[in-house]
C-alpha cells in the first residue's frame, strides 16, 4: 500500500533528537543480526554514497532535520541482502485463483475473524457509523493482511525502504519517498525508527501501511493522542476504514456480483481492466448477465477468475475497485471481499442459533411447529 511532504517549524538539534544517540547505540551494540538469522550485508560505507549523502542533505534542506542525527541514524542502517535476492528473483508460477483463495478463506483465518469481530464489535460498529465501510470489509482486510495483527513482518522498516531505496534502481524514486515519508512519521508519532518492524517492501502494522499512506490515511480511533498502527487494534481498524472513506467507498452499493457470458463481444470488455467505464445496462446488451439484480445504470467491469472447472465471470463495482487501491490484484480484492462475507455469513448465522437457544422451550416449540406446517 501506499508521500510525504510535512511542513515542520525549525527545529533545533537538542529539540530534534527523536533517537538520543545513546539510545541509538545501545540498539547497535544489543543487535546481533547474524545470530537472528537476518541476511544482511554489512556495509560500513553505506552512508558515504553520493546518493545517500545526496538524500540526507534534501532531507536536511527540506524538512529541517539535524545532518548529524541522520547521518548517526544511517550508520546503523543494515543492507537487507535477503530482500534483494526475494524482489529480483524471476517471477515462478502464479497461483490460479482457486489455490490463491483457499489461503486466505481457510478456517483458521474464517474463525480468526469472527474472534476478531466478536473482540472489536464496538469499534467496527463505530467506524461504520463515521466512515460509511462495513464491518466486514474492515475484517476482512486484516485477514488477508496480518491475520487480525499476528503477522506484521519481521524486518526493521528502516533497514527495508533503505534498501529498495538505495540498491534496487527500478523502485528507487518510490522507495525513496516512502523513507522520507516514514523518517517524518517517526517524528510525528514519536517513533524510533530503528525499532520498527515490518514486511520486506516496509509496510507497517496491523493494518499493512506504507509509510505515505500512514501519514495521509492513518486515524487516531481510540483517542489516545497517537495515531498507533503498531498496537492499537482501534487505530487499525478506524485507519482501514478511513483509508476505503477516501478512495470513495459508496455505502451501500455492491461490490461484486457472479455473471454469466455469452458470445465473445464480452471479450473487449474484460481486457479493459478492474475499472468500471460502462453501465450494466450497456453490458447486458454485450451478451454479460449478472446472477442477481442490480440497477442497470451501475458503473461495472468484468473479470474472471480460474476454478478448477473453468472460468467463473464476475461483474465488479466501483467498492471492488476501492479494494484494489489497496492491492492492485483482483485476486487481492476477491479474496479480501469472500472472506468478509463468509465471516459476516457465519456471525449472522451463529446469531441467528443463539436467538433460537435463547427463547423460552415453549416458543421454541411453537417456532418449530409453525416451521412444519
Amino acid at each position: 500500500m501506499t508521500k510525504m511532504a510535512v511542513e515542520n517549524p525549525t527545529i533545533s538539534l537538542q529539540m530534534l533528537r527523536w533517537v538520543a544517540l545513546p539510545f541509538l547505540l545501545a540498539a547497535l551494540l544489543t543487535c546481533d543480526c547474524s545470530r537472528a538469522g537476518v541476511a544482511v550485508r554489512s556495509e560500513s560505507h553505506f552512508v558515504d554514497k553520493p546518493e545517500v549523502l545526496e538524500f540526507i542533505d534534501a532531507m536536511v534542506l527540506k524538512h529541517h532535520l539535524a545532518r548529524e542525527d541522520l547521518l548517526a541514524l544511517f550508520r546503523q542502517i543494515q543492507v537487507q541482502s535477503r530482500i534483494l535476492k526475494s524482489i529480483g528473483a524471476p517471477a515462478g508460477r502464479v497461483k490460479p485463483w482457486y489455490e490463491y483463495r483457499a489461503v486466505f478463506l481457510s478456517a483458521l483465518r474464517i474463525h480468526g475473524g469472527l474472534s476478531f469481530w466478536d473482540g472489536n464489535a464496538k469499534t467496527l460498529s463505530q467506524a461504520r457509523q463515521v466512515y460509511g465501510v462495513p464491518e466486514e470489509m474492515v475484517v476482512g482486510i486484516l485477514g488477508v493482511e496480518t491475520r487480525y495483527g499476528a503477522s506484521t513482518g519481521s524486518y526493521r522498516v528502516l533497514d527495508a525502504l533503505a534498501t529498495l531505496a538505495f540498491d534496487y534502481p527500478g523502485r528507487a524514486v518510490f522507495f525513496r519517498q516512502e523513507l522520507e515519508s516514514f523518517l517524518m512519521l517517526a517524528r510525528e508519532e514519536k517513533i524510533d525508527p530503528l525499532t520498527v518492524k515490518g514486511s520486506y517492501a516496509g509496510a507497517i502494522g496491523i493494518p499493512q501501511f506504507m509509510p505515505g499512506s500512514y501519514q495521509r490515511f492513518a486515524v487516531d480511533f481510540d483517542g489516545d493522542g497517537r495515531r498507533d498502527l503498531l498496537d492499537s487494534t482501534a487505530d487499525a481498524i478506524g485507519s482501514v476504514a478511513n483509508y476505503f472513506h477516501a478512495h470513495g467507498w459508496q455505502t451501500g452499493e455492491p461490490v461484486a456480483v457472479r455473471a454469466d457470458v455469452s458470445g465473445k463481444v464480452f471479450q473487449p470488455v474484460l481486457d479493459a481492466g478492474i475499472k468500471p467505464r460502462a453501465t450494466v445496462g450497456e453490458l447486458k446488451k454485450l451478451g454479460i448477465a449478472p446472477r442477481e439484480s442490480v440497477p442497470d445504470n451501475l458503473p461495472a467491469a468484468l473479470i474472471s477468475l480460474e476454478t478448477p472447472d473453468g472460468e467463473e465471470y464476475w461483474l465488479v463495482f466501483n467498492n471492488f475497485y476501492v479494494i484494489t487501491r489497496y492491492n492492485r490484484s483482483s485476486k487481492y480484492a476477491m479474496a479480501v471481499y469472500q472472506l468478509s462475507q463468509e465471516i459476516s455469513r457465519q456471525r449472522k448465522e451463529a446469531a441467528g442459533q443463539a436467538m433460537l437457544f435463547d427463547r423460552p422451550l415453549e416458543k421454541v416449540a411453537h417456532l418449530l411447529q409453525g416451521s412444519t406446517q
